[in-house]
């Protein structure tokens, strides 16, 4: 520890080898750093205002940043090059049009018509304007979602969007949400305030959290006391790095809640800081949600200025398009300013995390029960659930339902029961076909398999997984095969490309299942070697939409 701070990697390399560096370009990057630290772990960041100042990323720019860095120009380029949401202009190379519309082409968009409005869009806008597909953009329950600039605009159409562009709307507006003074009147920090005050025990506390029941709601469901209890035997200093980067095709959870109570999340990551004596606290969100950065950082502020206890340093990081960072590993090698690409484990991020220190790591929702576990206590969140389950789940449902969003629900409730009962039923002129349970990798279920209780475990016998709990449903309108070659084709763009068996087994597999009749002993061959030897979970679940088409919709593919 330095003063308090963790110390982090610091480059010392001297000058940079290489091309000459522009003057003009060098004393723009030194107006745009200031006096802020040239520490490696902030590249990122600064990559973002570079983007965010000029709408690209210039050759030359990149030449400065790493001269200003003391870092090698291969090491600014290899990051800036790997982040979907940085645009990186070669020499030579013509830059983009100033302003870019992003439509969602992940399932839910494209059952709800993403690539005929890319096509619209694209005659409608004209050669000014730059109109891409873009990955999961976490607003499945607004399909089909276009963004222009920043500003998502939701069930997305030329008429929505056309008027945007002409203004140049391109900022996230602000929702209304629970603010900080408004969350202190209603009792918000008090358990917070009691635990650094040294009325409550840690230990009663972790003690609490286990009794609960509560898991890990980023998908891996891993408990999340006894995962306290882990990374508080390590040796201090401890870190605690949040994951808010639901990129899974499906889910939107983390958005919906920290769109209108962000404090409640906040209070849960003070309590979870104190009761494992977190010396840092890092928050990654993905830079997809603007509107929840701008309030997040509006918030923290405010938290900061009239703290309602001590609070450790809260730090802020913006992700830069790229779904392998929900990964824990990957996630953390981006808050050090490198690439997202996952680390071989052991050792664990709970014994070797962020810039090499013990990490606590959870996902958004995960903290944002605390408060309510601690006040109504671990018999309240046990004892709901259906079916032999425990717990409450927040269900992110979209495709073909009269309500899709984010239903808070019974765990073990089933999907034909999370229609009727939260979701208002099918469209009309829809009849339930088949339903992904768990996002993207969670795989895919026929209607007839609708009465599984949808929880951690129940449903890994059929070739599936809950995961985040993004529940996407198919009508007889649409295909299988079709939902398996849209996710497939997600994974072979967002592989990270460390790993041969994901980086060239999901790009073959989706040449494979792009053919009217499937080779099935092939593909299967393939999702074998995917889910064997893939170092990260992206590779390891990827097979489990072709082996689900293939098990339960053999029709389709034959």
């Amino acid at each position: 520890m330095e003063g308090g701070t963790v110390k982090r990697e610091r480059a010392a390399r001297g000058k940079s080898k290489g091309r000459t560096v522009d003057s003009r370009a060098l004393a723009e990057i030194q107006a745009l750093l200031g006096e802020e630290p040239r520490r490696r772990d902030l590249l990122i960041e600064y990559l973002h205002k570079i983007q965010d100042r000029y709408g690209q990323i210039s050759a030359a720019h990149i030449v400065a940043l790493a001269r200003e860095m003391k870092l090698a120009m291969t090491e600014v380029y290899e990051v800036a090059t790997f982040y979907h949401h940085f645009d990186v202009i070669r020499e030579g190379d013509k830059a983009p049009p100033a302003l870019t519309v992003r439509v969602c082409d992940s399932l839910s968009c494209e059952m709800g018509g993403a690539n005929e409005l890319i096509a619209e869009l694209k005659r409608a806008l004209g050669d000014g304007v730059r109109v891409v597909p873009a990955p999961c953009v976490g607003r499945c329950e607004q399909a089909p979602v276009a963004v222009v600039g920043q500003n998502p605009v939701a069930r997305a159409t030329v008429d929505k969007v056309r008027p945007l562009v002409a203004a140049k709307k391109t900022k996230c507006p602000a929702g209304k949400y629970i603010a900080y003074a408004e969350y202190r009147r209603n009792g918000g920090y008090r358990i917070a305030a009691e635990c650094l005050a040294g009325e409550r025990d840690a230990d009663t506390i972790i003690k609490t959290m286990e009794d609960s029941g509560l898991r890990g709601l980023g998908g891996a469901g891993f408990p999340a006391g006894r995962k306290w209890r882990i990374v508080r035997n390590e040796k201090p200093p401890r870190l605690l790095a949040v994951n808010i980067d639901e990129g899974e095709p499906g889910t939107f959870k983390d958005r919906y809640f920290l769109e209108r109570d962000p404090h409640r999340f906040l209070e849960g990551v003070i309590i979870a800081a104190w009761a494992v004596q977190i010396s840092e606290i890092y928050l990654y969100l993905r830079d997809e949600y603007a509107g929840c950065r701008a309030t997040l950082e509006r918030e923290l502020k405010a938290l900061q200025t009239d703290p309602p206890c001590a609070l450790p340093p809260i730090y802020l990081r913006r992700g830069a398009g790229a779904y392998i960072c929900g990964e824990e590993s990957a996630m953390i090698e981006s808050m050090e300013g490198k690439r997202g690409m996952p680390r071989l484990r052991p050792p664990y991020v709970a014994q070797v995390g962020l810039f090499g220190y013990p990490t606590l790591e959870h996902n958004m929702e995960t903290l944002y029960w605390v408060r309510e576990i601690l006040e109504k206590g671990a018999d309240w969140f046990a004892s709901h659930g259906r079916h032999g389950r425990k717990g409450l789940r927040a269900f992110s449902v979209s495709g073909r339902v009269n309500k899709p969003g984010v239903h808070l629900a019974p765990a073990g409730i089933t999907v034909k029961e999370l229609i009727n009962e939260y979701c208002g039923g099918m469209l009309p002129g829809h009849q339930f076909y088949a339903y992904l349970p768990g996002g993207a990798s969670g795989g895919i279920l026929p209607a007839l398999m609708g009465d599984i209780p949808l929880d951690f475990d129940t449903l890994n016998q059929y070739g599936c997984f809950i995961g985040s709990a993004a529940v996407i449903i198919l009508s007889d309108q649409d295909k299988a095969a079709a939902a398996a070659r849209n996710v497939m084709k997600f994974f072979a763009d967002e592989s990270c490309g460390q790993c041969t068996p994901c980086r060239v087994g999901t790009a073959k597999a989706l040449s494979l299942m792009e053919k009217p009749h499937w080779d099935q002993g092939l593909l299967e061959e393939l999702s074998g070697a995917m889910a064997d030897a893939s170092i990260c979970g992206l590779g390891q679940a990827a097979p489990n939409p072709i082996r689900c088409v293939m098990k339960y919709f053999p029709k389709e593919v034959e």
